[in-house]
């Protein structure tokens, strides 16, 4: 008990320490992009046999994008633990949206579909109670594969890393690519195991092809703006920003 109390005590003023050297906007564009992608799963966007999209990937490839810029100027560890803070908030303001749904006052929209007949508004208002308050398996199979993923695109990001001499953006570029997309498979995979395969009864050719396809739009999206993430990071690194963490872990 003794060093677990130790243990987490480390733990929370190493936090401290990184909420003071990572750059806010950067924190609050990763949680914003979180907590967007988790709520926008519930919308598809394109559905086809073995090409599947949700509008949470409109989100997703910032995720991934800050994740990798976190991890180029603070680590892998700092980029899990950032995370694990984005994830812990989402969490939060799904079980916020759940608790607010199931009150009885009506939406906005629900006068507006009274025009109509009072049925239509009913409808209206139920379905966007379910919408907002969510349902556990979703959150439940968006939460595990964010977590598995971004554990995964950290550790790689930072081995690929290790093993590129040049600090370019030729470097970064590789390091990034080839861990945001094996991540985003992995991610889309658990998403599809948890929810499509056992609540909808997605067969594994189609689990496998949409991931794949899914994880090359999301690496895509990830490519046109990763010039603008690499120029970041080198800010960074120029003006010794967060200097103090990285001085910390050595």
């Amino acid at each position: 008990m003794k060093n677990l109390i130790i243990f987490l005590k480390k733990e929370f003023e190493d936090y401290k320490i990184l909420f003071r050297n990572i750059p806010s906007p950067v924190v609050t564009i990763f949680v914003l992009s979180v907590v967007c992608a988790n709520l926008m799963a519930n919308k598809e966007l394109i559905n086809y046999k073995y090409i599947a999209l949700d509008c949470g990937f409109a989100f997703s490839w910032v995720m991934f994008l800050c994740m990798d810029m976190i991890c180029k100027r603070w680590g892998a560890k700092a980029s899990v633990k950032i995370s694990l803070y984005a994830l812990s908030l989402n969490l939060l303001v799904c079980a916020s949206f759940f608790i607010l749904s199931q009150t009885s006052g009506n939406w906005g929209e629900f006068y507006t579909a009274l025009e109509h007949s009072s049925q239509t508004g009913t409808t209206v208002n139920n379905a966007l109670n379910k919408t907002f308050g969510g349902s556990w398996y979703i959150v439940l199979g968006s939460s595990l594969a964010f977590l598995i993923s971004s554990i995964i695109n950290a550790l790689l990001n930072k081995k690929i890393g290790l093993l590129l001499k040049k600090d370019n953006f030729t470097s970064f570029a590789i390091r990034s690519y080839v861990s945001t997309f094996i991540a985003q498979f992995v991610d889309n995979l658990t998403f599809a195991t948890v929810v499509s395969k056992v609540f909808f009864g997605w067969t594994w050719t189609q689990i496998f092809a949409c991931s794949i396809v899914a994880a090359c739009f999301e690496l895509f999206c990830e490519v046109i703006f990763s010039k603008l993430g690499y120029k970041i990071t080198k800010s960074w690194q120029k003006e010794n920003v967060g200097q103090e963490y990285i001085d910390l872990q050595k």
